[in-house]
C-alpha cells in the first residue's frame, strides 16, 4: 500500500510547473509545496521508522492537505490513509486536523482517503473520542449521503469505529446518524451494509439508544437482514435483534410487527455458521422472557430444532441452548412438550458434564422450573439422578458461589414438593448446607436458611436428621440458629426472622429430643427472649440502630420463601414490619416454652 502513496507523491514531485501550467484548472506549486513533497518522496523510503504524526513529517503532509493543487490534497489523503492502516497510535488534535480537513474538500477521492484514514486510526480508543469532539461526525455523514459507493464504505466503517465508544453514542445518535445508516443497511452493496449493519449494533448497547433506533425505524430493516445470504448481516442483524430483545418494550414491537422473526430465527439455528447460530439462540432467549413467545418457540418446533444441540462439544453453543432452555420452561404449558421430547437425562446429566458454570445456572434453573410447573409424576428426575448430580456440586469445594447459588435455589423449590423433600434430606444436603448459613451472598444464605425451615417444617419425619446435625458439620445447626439470634450482631432481618421461624417449627415437632436440644441449649432461648423484650427495653430507634442493623447482604430474593416454613407474603414488608413481626415471633416462642416439657 505504500508504494502506491510513493507513486502518486513521485508523479506530482516529477511534474514540471511548466506541465501543471497546461492544466488550467491547478495552479502552480509553490517552493514550500515542492520542499514538502521532496521531503515525503524521502521520508516513505524509510517510512517504517518515521512516525507522521508530527512534527516535520506532519507539516509536509499538512502542506499538502491545505495546498489548492488537486494531485496535493488526493497525494495527502492517500497517504494519511496508508500511514494509518499500519500505525493507529493516539495522535493530537494537530494530525487530526488536517485529515478532517481533507474530509471537507469538493473532490469525492480526497474525501475518500480521509475518511479511510479516520477509520483506521479510530480503532484507537482515544482517537475515536477526538475525531467526534473535533467535529468529524458532521462531514462524515454528509459523505455518507455521497452516491459513490466507496465514499459511503469508507464514512459508514469509521462511524461503525466511533460508535463503539460509549461517550460517542449519544452524539451520534442526536447528530441524525441513525436515519442515513439505516437507509444504507439496505444498500446494494454489501460492503457498504455491513458497515451499517455493524454501525446500528453497536448503538443498540444501552436502552435509551435502541429506543433511538426504533424511532429511526431500524427494526423492519434489521428484519429485513435476516433474509441476507451473507453470514456477517446475519450475525449483525440477529445481534441487533438480540439487545432490542432485551427491553420489554423491544419485544412487545417484535410482538406486533415482525410475525415471521420466530421461524426467521429457527432456521438459522438449522443453517447458519455457528457465530449466527448462537447468536440467533440467544435472540431467541430474549424474546422468551416474554410467555407468548414461550409458547411461540415450542409451537414452531423450536424444541426439536434446539434440544439436541446440548449434546455439541462446542460451549457457547450449549450455553446459548441451555439459557434459551432456561426461559421456555418458565411457561407451565411448556412443561409436558420439554418432557416429552426425552431431554430430561441430558439436562440432568450436564450438571456435572458440563465444566462451564453458565451451562451449569441455566440447566439446574430449567429444572428447577419444571419441577415447579409438574403437578404430574414427579419420579422421572429422581430416575434421571437429578439428586446425585447436585449433590456431586454442592459437596465440591471448587463450587463457585454463582453456581451453589443456582443450586440452593432448585433445592429450596424441590424441598416444597412431597415427592421429592424427603429426597433431598435423605440425599445428605442438609449437611452439606449448614456452612452455607455464614456465606457472603446473601441470595445464598437466604436459600440456604428457607430449605433448612422447610425441614424443619416436616415434623418426626425429619427429626432425625436434624438431630443428627445439631451440633456437626461446622458446628451444626445449634451454631447456626444461635449465631442468627444474637442481639447485639448486625443482621439482615429476614435472615433473624427466619432463624426464628425454624426455631418455632422445631419446637413443634414432636420430636422430644428436638424440642430438649432447642430448651437446654444456653443461648438460642435466652436469645430469643431478649428479642421478644427488646421492644419495652429500648426506644425504637434504638432497636432499629443496635439489633436489627441491616448488613451489607445483596437484593432480597422473593423466592426464597415460599415453604411451608415460612410465609412467602412476608416478603412485601417493610423492614419496621418486619422488627416488629420477629418481636411478636418471638414472644410467642417464648411463650410456647414455657408450656413444653421434655
Amino acid at each position: 500500500m505504500g508504494g502506491i502513496c510513493s507513486s502518486l507523491l513521485a508523479t506530482t514531485c516529477c511534474r514540471t510547473n511548466d506541465d501543471l501550467s497546461n492544466r488550467e484548472d491547478e495552479p502552480l506549486l509553490s517552493d514550500e509545496e515542492r520542499q514538502a513533497i521532496g521531503m515525503l518522496v524521502d521520508l516513505f523510503e524509510r517510512r517504517a521508522s518515521v512516525n507522521f504524526y508530527e512534527g516535520e513529517p506532519l507539516k509536509a503532509l499538512s502542506t499538502l492537505a491545505y495546498s489548492d493543487v488537486y494531485r496535493l490534497q488526493i497525494s495527502a489523503a492517500t497517504a494519511f490513509s496508508e500511514i494509518s492502516e499500519r500505525d493507529t497510535r493516539p495522535v493530537s488534535r494537530e494530525a487530526l486536523e488536517p485529515i478532517l480537513h481533507l474530509l471537507q474538500s469538493k473532490h469525492i477521492n480526497v474525501q475518500h482517503g480521509a475518511s479511510a484514514a479516520l477509520g483506521n486510526l479510530a480503532v484507537n480508543v482515544e482517537n475515536k473520542l477526538l475525531i467526534v469532539r473535533m467535529g468529524g461526525l458532521k462531514p462524515l455523514i454528509r459523505q455518507m449521503l455521497s452516491p459513490n459507493i466507496d465514499a459511503q464504505i469508507n464514512s459508514v466503517g469509521c462511524i461503525t469505529n466511533l460508535a463503539t465508544a460509549e461517550e460517542n453514542k449519544m452524539r451520534i445518535a442526536n447528530s441524525g446518524a441513525l436515519l442515513p445508516l439505516t437507509h444504507l443497511a439496505r444498500s446494494s452493496d454489501v460492503r457498504v451494509q455491513r458497515n451499517a449493519a455493524g454501525a446500528l449494533l453497536n448503538m443498540t448497547h444501552s436502552a435509551e439508544h435502541r429506543q433511538q433506533l426504533i424511532r429511526a425505524s431500524a427494526v423492519p430493516v434489521l428484519v429485513e437482514l435476516l433474509g441476507s445470504e451473507d453470514s456477517e448481516l446475519q450475525y449483525y442483524a440477529t445481534t441487533a435483534l438480540s439487545n432490542i430483545a432485551v427491553d420489554e418494550s423491544g419485544r412487545r414491537l417484535l410482538w406486533e410487527t415482525q410475525p415471521v422473526l420466530v421461524e426467521a430465527l429457527l432456521r438459522f439455528v438449522e443453517t447458519s455458521t455457528v457465530k449466527v447460530q448462537c447468536q440467533a439462540i440467544l435472540t431467541l432467549r430474549n424474546l422468551a422472557s416474554d410467555d407468548q413467545y414461550q409458547m411461540l418457540i415450542v409451537d414452531k418446533g423450536g424444541l426439536d430444532v434446539l434440544l439436541p444441540l446440548l449434546q455439541s462439544a462446542y460451549d457457547p453453543l450449549v450455553i446459548s441452548v441451555s439459557a434459551c432452555l432456561r426461559n421456555l420452561s418458565i411457561h407451565p404449558q411448556n412443561e409436558e412438550p420439554i418432557l416429552s421430547s426425552g431431554v430430561l437425562p441430558s439436562l440432568v446429566g450436564l450438571i456435572t458434564q458440563s465444566d462451564n458454570e453458565e451451562v451449569q445456572c441455566h440447566v439446574v434453573s430449567a429444572l428447577r422450573n419444571l419441577v415447579a410447573n409438574n403437578e404430574a409424576d414427579k419420579s422421572p428426575f429422581v430416575e434421571a439422578g437429578l439428586f446425585e448430580h447436585m449433590r456431586a456440586v454442592v459437596a465440591d469445594p471448587n463450587t463457585s458461589d454463582v453456581v451453589m447459588g443456582e443450586m440452593v435455589a432448585a433445592l429450596s423449590v424441590f424441598v416444597l414438593d412431597e415427592s421429592l423433600w424427603m429426597y433431598v434430606l435423605e440425599g445428605d444436603f442438609l449437611e452439606l448446607l449448614i456452612p452455607l448459613t455464614r456465606s457472603d451472598s446473601y441470595e445464598l444464605q437466604c436459600n440456604t436458611c428457607a430449605v433448612i425451615s422447610t425441614f424443619a417444617s416436616k415434623g418426626l419425619e425429619a427429626s432425625d436428621r436434624l438431630i443428627a446435625a445439631w451440633d456437626k458439620p461446622a458446628g451444626g445447626l445449634q451454631s447456626y440458629l444461635a449465631s442468627f439470634l444474637v442481639v447485639d450482631v448486625g443482621l439482615e432481618p429476614m435472615l433473624r426472622s427466619v432463624a426464628l421461624w425454624t426455631v418455632s417449627l422445631m419446637l413443634e415437632s414432636d420430636s422430644p429430643e428436638l424440642v430438649r436440644l432447642v430448651i437446654s441449649h444456653p443461648s438460642i432461648i435466652p436469645n430469643i427472649e431478649k428479642v421478644a423484650s427488646m421492644g419495652t427495653e429500648m426506644s425504637e430507634g434504638d432497636v432499629r440502630n443496635s439489633a436489627y442493623t441491616v448488613g451489607g447482604g445483596g437484593q432480597r430474593n422473593s423466592q426464597a420463601y415460599g415453604s411451608d416454613a415460612y410465609d412467602g407474603e412476608d416478603m412485601d414488608e417493610n423492614d419496621d414490619e418486619i422488627y416488629t413481626r420477629i418481636e411478636s415471633l418471638a414472644q410467642d416462642i417464648v411463650s410456647l416454652v414455657h408450656t413444653l416439657e421434655f
